[in-house]
């Protein structure tokens, strides 16, 4: 499917006409290659509390607050929810891992895109489920101009986590748009079906280890093999 059939279909679908004001963005797997350093980060926290994990399932986990991560793990293994005192340590040893993985840089591609839907006049903001101080911090470097603390909706900022439409709610908000007005940019399952409950027009990039079949069960209207392949299309719609 293109785009243009895509955005039919979605029209069709919802009984209105798209019209592009507002990119809605996650940031791990879409503005930086970050999700390697992730889930290798979450695998060995997790396994160091005597949990067994390996790191390809934290791509299905991408998106959740570190708090939901940490108690899905802990009702499977330990048959209760950790308490306040575990998810911080757990969250922050976690960070600590992943600040040693090295510097995450931004997906090829993902700056030039942001800049262009910028100069076009369109709104953007960041929806990320990530509370990665370090990757947060680093936003006004990589994309400057395009991010600020009042277009960013963080972990720090909701109570319920992607597959939870909340963040793209107050996204949009954020934004000042409707539904049909924003098209959101997702790599992960769980914000593809958070993008989708929320009513919004949804691309994903399939920038990690899951199948295309996984995103579009998840409700993408659209799925790219990368950044720069989403970027050469956009501009059809810009």
């Amino acid at each position: 499917m293109d785009i243009l059939s895509a955005i039919k279909a979605y029209n069709q679908r919802n009984g209105l006409s798209l019209e592009f004001k507002a990119l809605l963005s996650d940031m791990d797997g879409v503005l930086y290659n970050s999700m390697p350093y992730h889930a290798k980060a979450w695998a060995e926290t997790l396994q160091a509390e005597g949990i067994e994990c390996d790191t390809r399932e934290f791509y299905a986990h991408e998106g959740r607050t570190g708090k939901g991560t940490i108690n899905i793990y802990f009702n499977k293994f330990k048959n209760r929810e950790a308490t306040e005192e575990e998810v911080q340590r757990i969250y922050a040893g976690k960070a600590q891992r992943f600040v040693e993985c090295g510097e995450a840089l931004p997906m090829q591609g993902a700056q030039s895109a942001m800049q262009m839907i910028k100069a076009s006049g369109k709104r953007v903001v960041l929806v990320t489920g990530s509370g990665q101080k370090s990757l947060l911090q680093k936003l006004s470097h990589h994309y400057p101009d395009i991010f600020t603390p009042e277009t960013m909706v963080t972990a720090f900022d909701v109570t319920k986590g992607k597959p939870h439409p909340e963040p793209y709610l107050m996204g949009l908000k954020k934004a000042g748009v409707e539904p049909h007005e924003a098209v959101v940019l997702e790599n992960a399952p769980l914000g593809v079906e958070a993008a989708s409950a929320a009513g919004i027009f949804t691309i994903a990039v399939n920038t990690g280890p899951l199948s295309e079949e996984e995103l579009y069960n998840a409700g993408a209207d659209i799925v790219y093999p990368n950044i720069e392949a989403f970027a050469n299309d956009i501009k059809k719609i810009l």
